[in-house]
């Protein structure tokens, strides 16, 4: 009972209770559009960041994070890769070897990143087969290389020409070759797309003179939330004396702290936002309470307990924040759907300003469940504290009074 009579008060007036559910879906709208987009950039990076470079887990010798050199190898163990993998929520383990060289084509030259892979297992990673553009992927004993497309233009080298590397291989070795120039990718990072080469892992293995070594596996993990569980697995399996296990966490902190400071930031504009829809509410609070003490004056007169009327009001108050945001949900859902399958991309100055920092000029939306339960929360909690001054007011009101000073 008392739920219809609460329905039927808040349509009682219409344009009202137009204005409470319009202000509502606004912020609701408004605040998951700019969360999720804010979220989707945040998985972008850490894809980028963290799938292109490191994996969600790296096993590798240990002392080989804190200096990055060939000679920082471990023996290539088949069978370890083959029990990585066989571990729960792991997708791949991706042998690597890292390096640096010096590329050259005719008379241009630049320093390039060698990453010598195993085609099948990399694309788990990376995806290269995906990012080609021209040519097609190495085999696994592969003498091609692959190169990126920024690297490819400013070499003004193509398909078929042959690219020069030069470095310094295991040892001290000197490491010099010539490999056909197979595909060309492009990356959404230019600093990887600028200096990038792979070779395939027996290539670049004979290449640093490094024979069945390797200078990390990464891990490629289902989910970043079983990452723990994967860590703990692998430290059971291998001898942390000599072979040393980092999560992504660890390996890239910046960009955590990255994230963590936009983060607040992001949050902090929500709140603003609902600090202006919040005072929008109480003004409708405000008025409906203001236009209904002569009718709470009467229901207290002929006999109705405040804790009922408090009830009833309570649940208008519901109604109305329940109303705001299914309609905001209805109204943002397709929108950041449409967005998270086609992402905007940027262009010209844009663009630039983002290519300078190494970051994907791109704005990626997130479906993440989080941004609208989060907002249904902020909702109906705001709505409870600013409900609290129309409830203390029944709690105080005299019915003769109310009344006489109420509208009729």
């Amino acid at each position: 009972m008392l739920i219809k009579l609460a329905w039927r008060n808040i349509w009682r007036n219409k344009k009202r209770t137009v204005i409470t559910i319009t202000s509502i879906t606004f912020a609701v709208v408004l605040a998951s559009i700019m969360r999720s987009m804010q979220l989707g950039s945040y998985e972008r990076m850490l894809d980028n960041g963290v799938r292109f470079f490191t994996g969600y887990i790296q096993v590798h010798e240990k002392g080989y994070w804190d200096e990055k050199i060939i000679d920082n190898s471990f023996a290539q163990d088949d069978q370890l890769i083959t029990d990585l993998e066989s571990l729960d929520y792991v997708l791949a383990a991706v042998p690597r070897i890292e390096s640096f060289a010096l590329a050259a084509y005719g008379t241009q030259t630049k320093g390039a990143l060698i990453i010598g892979i195993d085609p099948d297992r990399e694309n788990y990673l990376t995806e290269v087969e995906e990012r080609l553009v021209e040519g097609q992927t190495l085999t696994s004993n592969d003498d091609g290389a692959i190169i990126g497309e920024g690297l490819a233009e400013y070499l003004k080298a193509g398909l078929g020409d042959t690219l020069v590397l030069i470095s310094q291989g295991y040892h001290g070795a000197n490491a010099a070759g010539k490999y056909p120039i197979k595909g060309i990718v492009k990356f959404g990072l230019p600093t990887l797309t600028n200096q990038l080469v792979y070779l395939s892992l027996p290539a670049s293995q004979y290449f640093y003179d490094a024979t069945n070594l390797l200078t990390t596996i990464a891990i490629v993990a289902e989910k970043p939330k079983h990452v723990d569980q994967i860590m703990a697995d692998i430290e059971g399996m291998v001898d942390l004396e000599e072979i040393e296990v980092m999560d992504w966490k660890t390996m890239v902190p910046e960009l955590i702290q990255g994230i963590e400071l936009d983060n607040i930031s992001g949050i902090i504009m929500l709140l603003m936002l609902y600090a202006v829809i919040g005072f929008g509410m109480l003004g409708t609070f405000l008025m409906m309470t203001a236009e209904r003490m002569y009718e709470f004056g009467v229901v207290l007169a002929v006999g109705m307990r405040k804790w009922k009327l408090q009830l009833v009001v309570f649940m208008e108050i519901t109604f109305l924040s329940m109303l705001g945001v299914i309609v905001g949900f209805l109204l943002s859902l397709p929108i950041i759907t449409y967005y998270y399958h086609n992402p905007v991309a940027l262009s010209g100055e844009y663009a630039d300003s983002f290519d300078k920092f190494g970051i994907e000029a791109i704005y990626v939306f997130s479906l993440d469940p989080v941004i609208f339960y989060s907002q249904a929360w902020l909702v109906f909690s705001m709505a409870i504290v600013l409900g609290g001054y129309p409830l203390w007011k029944i709690f105080k009101l005299k019915p003769i009074q109310a009344m006489r000073e109420g509208v009729v």
